[in-house]
């Protein structure tokens, strides 16, 4: 490929990919090592070492990466298409390097049998393979975007457990490390039996106080000023073991 097609092509998929609408997807770091995979694949395309690869038949390919189509079924309807014949090893190969290329898109395990029946079940219907392909895409894209769902539900679900066991932990007179309770701006923990709060400023800085109980109309003893929590953290770390005034 000659320079001036380099830099065309690049120019192209630069083109395409700045023309998402989303900040969020031109700035994921996923997406940007995608891109990158492209330039240099568009780039060394006519230095390829895969001779019996032309663009369309990569572009068939590439498309059915993550979507368990047979091989059999990839190696004929390639071998119908303009140029040499391929082997099921010529593409079960190609799409492993095409895998390696973009390692986020491994067909995942628990996709293969729901993929698998949607295939037989087009194949049947007479479907032409490179439309079971999109189909089979549009069934990965939403099971994992399902998946991402679970999971980030799951962690939510934990964290909120979680906050309730230490909020239980803190009212229970145990030790505990910094919690907060329901939706209080303050930040409570508890040492060697010691209670403390943290209490957040207008300048972005923190209070700590020494008091008896998570009451916010408890006495309180200021014990100092802090530009982050961890630095509270070490002083309470010592304090706690140490003796004190009678608040």
């Amino acid at each position: 490929m000659r320079e001036d097609e380099r830099i065309s092509a690049v120019k192209e998929l630069l083109f395409d990919y700045v023309k998402s609408p989303s900040l969020r997807h031109i700035r994921d770091p996923y997406s940007v090592i995608r891109l990158a995979h492209e330039i240099v694949r568009r780039v060394d395309r006519g230095n390829s070492i895969w001779r019996k690869w032309d663009g369309q038949r990569e572009v068939l390919l590439k498309s059915a990466v993550g979507c368990w189509i047979p091989i059999e079924a990839l190696r004929d309807f390639i071998n119908e298409m303009p140029g040499p014949q391929v082997t099921a090893t010529d593409v079960g190969q190609r799409l492993k390097a095409f895998e390696e290329e973009e390692y986020f898109s491994y067909p995942k395990e628990e996709l293969q049998q729901g993929c698998l029946a949607l295939y037989e079940k087009e194949k049947a219907d007479g479907t032409e393979l490179p439309a079971i392909i999109g189909l089979l895409r549009d069934h990965v894209e939403r099971e994992d975007e399902r998946h991402r769902t679970e999971q980030l539900e799951n962690y939510q679900k934990w964290r909120e457990e979680h906050r309730i066991a230490r909020e239980q932990r803190l009212l229970s007179g145990a030790d505990c490390k910094w919690t907060q309770l329901q939706k209080s701006p303050h930040w409570y923990c508890r040492a060697n039996g010691r209670t403390y709060r943290l209490s957040p400023t207008n300048d972005k800085m923190w209070k700590l106080y020494r008091v008896n109980s998570v009451s916010e109309d408890d006495v309180e003893a200021l014990i100092g000023k802090y530009q982050r929590r961890g630095d509270a953290t070490k002083v309470v770390s010592k304090m706690a073991y140490q003796p004190e005034p009678k608040w």
